[in-house]
């Protein structure tokens, strides 16, 4: 350490010498000034990437340096670096406490990070799949980040508009506040992006609305008050949002309100005759009107691959412009949730209702085995119809005569139908189930109501059926049953639902799935048939003629093997019978099935008339001598003839005179003229 020789300080200093230090001092200050405002500038830039980041869940803010590190500051929220290895080992610590706060967090990241995740893997051809992945995950408990999600991507390539609306769409049959909390934080980005001008936004978020106008999640009243305050006061940027806008659901209003869609294009009109705005804006509104014209060919209303959801199970929000909105912006941050294992129970009961999981599944994708082991155990109980109770050393048998058990297999079984994708799939859980002895025709009925319910036949249903039936030959018994019991009830039904129960029996018929000896049930004669019975055989047999062939259908009926079970069809007992049965099958364009029956018409013995009482009783009294009898056939032979003779001369007699009468009329009339 080197020590410098100070001077003596002069006790008179002159002007010039002091004015370079003082500037010297002077610039001294100045400089670390500068630095203090720069180093405080610094840090209020880290403190607000960090306030971003910590809202949105990505990293925490670091604690403060006089506070011992606590558990949450070491996790990967924690703020501070820590190698995997390290970070899994603290998560499995976590695992070991689910009620911590510690848990929730993690879970919280793993739920965002895998909602992000399928969202961004949505497209046109899996929609499906990702919706059935979506309900998999909590979206009661995640609803936020999940719209945040699908807000944002719909912002980044606002063209797949209609894929993300068809996501929503679906989500909002099971959970209508979601779908409404979408709705309401895209009417409010509309809002303050038309405040702003800020005009990319605004288009997006007018595609957004109109995808979910053409999805019928909101009122068609929405469009009409969007496009209202797009044209009130009309500026090019506002015109061309508007045309945009009608370009995408035109054809849906044009379809719900044809009334308030013309308003909207008269405006159109008379905004193009003020003339105020560009020549540009002008020739886009002409060209709106030849594309309405053209019935707004290329975008009518949802495609075929994103309409998902049927009329009945839509859910319609009724939601005004300029209603009082709140986008609920806690619900995309983490929060601690006291009841945090009786929530993700409750919402686990949800997703087995919503994608029908077996409780033995259920059981399985839950953590504590012991439950899984007993509600799989409680649901063979349940599946058995009666249970036990020991008292003592007494054994009492409960039967359960409500049928609770058995309502919950139908609905167990209908649900299962209904949320598969395809028959494989609903064939695969319905095996699953592993169905009590005894009730599987529970299983046949519940397909055959099922179609029933349907607008028009599904194949689908026809398809799970012969499934079952090539499985196991106990289901082609019990559909036979089940033929029976429709048959003999099926003036019970609608027309729609008789031909679907048609269709779906017709269908097991061609395939032969299940035997033919069915038509043994039916017996095809005027007094034994009823209106709906006939259309019932009618469109039977049109779809087997139709599936088969004419020709390989006639020959199935001519099956010698088979023709026992057929006599109720084509009946040969009676000629009234069979003339009826012909006129049946030809009126419904099946004649080439009477070819048999015809034939047995014309060789059929003719039946001999009812005697008379009178006749009865004196063939009776003549049949007392074989003499006598003999003399009365001689007598009533030779009395019949004479009759004849008598007859004939009458009626040549009456003739002549009929004759002779008319002339004479005719001669009065000569001489009166």
């Amino acid at each position: 350490l080197r020590l410098r020789r100070r001077r003596p300080r002069s006790r008179s200093r002159s002007p010039s010498r002091d004015a370079p230090r003082r500037r010297a001092r002077d610039g001294d200050e100045r400089g670390a000034d500068a630095n203090d405002r720069e180093v405080t500038t610094h840090r209020r830039r880290d403190a607000n990437v960090a306030a971003h980041a910590a809202e949105d869940g990505e990293i925490a803010p670091a604690p403060a340096r006089a506070s011992a590190p606590g558990p949450s500051a070491t996790g990967k929220l924690g703020g501070a670096y820590v190698p995997p290895f390290k970070l899994a080992r603290m998560l499995a610590k976590a695992a070991s406490d689910p009620s911590s706060v510690e848990y929730q967090r993690a879970t919280w990241d793993a739920l965002k990070k895998s909602i992000n995740g399928l969202v961004n893997k949505l497209n046109a051809s899996n929609v499906q799949d990702i919706v059935r992945e979506l309900f998999g995950e909590n979206l009661i408990r995640g609803r936020g980040v999940f719209a945040r999600s699908v807000m944002k991507s719909q912002m980044a390539s606002p063209r797949f508009s209609g894929i993300f609306a068809a996501l929503v769409a679906v989500v909002n049959t099971k959970f209508p506040e979601i779908g409404e909390l979408i709705i309401k934080r895209c009417i409010l980005q509309f809002r303050r992006a038309y405040k702003r001008n800020d005009k990319p936004v605004c288009v997006a978020a007018t595609k957004f609305l109109a995808a979910f106008v053409n999805q019928q999640l909101v009122h068609e009243l929405l469009a009409l008050e969007l496009l209202t305050v797009l044209l009130g006061v009309p500026t090019n940027d506002s015109v061309e949002v508007a045309i945009e806008f009608v370009k995408e659901c035109g054809f849906t209003l044009q379809e719900l309100t044809p009334q308030g869609l013309h308003g909207i294009f008269e405006r159109f009109r008379g905004i193009l005759h003020e003339g105020e705005i560009d020549k540009r804006t002008q020739f886009m509104i002409e060209g709106l009107f030849a594309f309405r014209k053209g019935g707004f060919e290329g975008k009518k209303g949802v495609p075929e691959e994103l309409d998902l959801v049927d009329e009945d199970d839509q859910i319609v929000h009724e939601i005004g412009l300029d209603d009082d909105m709140n986008a609920q912006p806690g619900l995309d941050v983490f929060k601690e949730d006291p009841e945090f294992q009786e929530n993700e129970r409750r919402y686990a009961d949800i997703r087995r209702e919503i994608l029908g999981e077996s409780s033995s599944e259920s059981g399985s994708d839950s953590e504590s085995g012991s439950d899984s082991d007993s509600e799989s155990s409680s649901s063979s109980g349940e599946a058995a119809g009666a249970g036990t109770a020991s008292r003592g050393d007494q054994r009492v048998e409960i039967a359960d005569l409500t049928e609770t058990n058995l309502v919950n297999l139908r609905r167990t079984i209908y649900l299962t139908i209904m949320s598969s994708l395809d028959f494989e799939e609903a064939g695969h859980k319905l095996m699953k189930m592993n169905i009590p002895p005894g009730a599987e025709v529970e299983l046949c009925t519940m397909l055959v109501e099922c179609c029933s319910q349907e607008r028009t036949f599904l194949r689908y249903y026809g398809l799970l059926a012969q499934r079952f039936c090539f499985i196991s030959q106990t289901y082609a018994t019990l559909f036979d049953e089940v033929f029976m019991k429709q048959y003999s009830t099926i003036h019970r039904l609608e027309t729609n639902k008789l031909r679907n129960v048609a269709k779906f029996f017709a269908h097991l018929l061609a395939t032969d799935a299940m035997s033919w000896t069915c038509l043994a049930y039916i017996s095809l004669t005027e007094e034994t048939t009823t209106s709906s019975s006939r259309i019932f055989i009618k469109i039977l047999f049109q779809e087997l003629s139709e599936a088969l062939g004419l020709k390989q259908l006639n020959a199935k009926m001519q099956d010698p093997a088979m023709r026992e079970y057929f006599q109720g069809v084509m009946p040969k007992d009676e000629p009234r019978n069979t003339r009826f049965s012909i006129n049946f099958f030809t009126s419904i364009g099946l004649g080439g099935l009477t070819d048999d029956m015809r034939e047995w018409l014309k060789t059929a013995p003719k039946h001999a008339p009812k005697r008379s009482r009178s006749s009865s009783s004196s063939s009776s009294s003549s049949s007392s001598s074989s003499s006598s009898s003999s003399s009365s056939g001689s007598l009533s032979s030779s009395s019949s003839g004479s009759y004849s003779s008598s007859s004939s001369r009458s009626r040549s007699s009456s003739s002549s005179r009929s004759r002779s009468r008319s002339r004479d009329r005719r001669r009065k009339r000569s001489r009166r003229r």
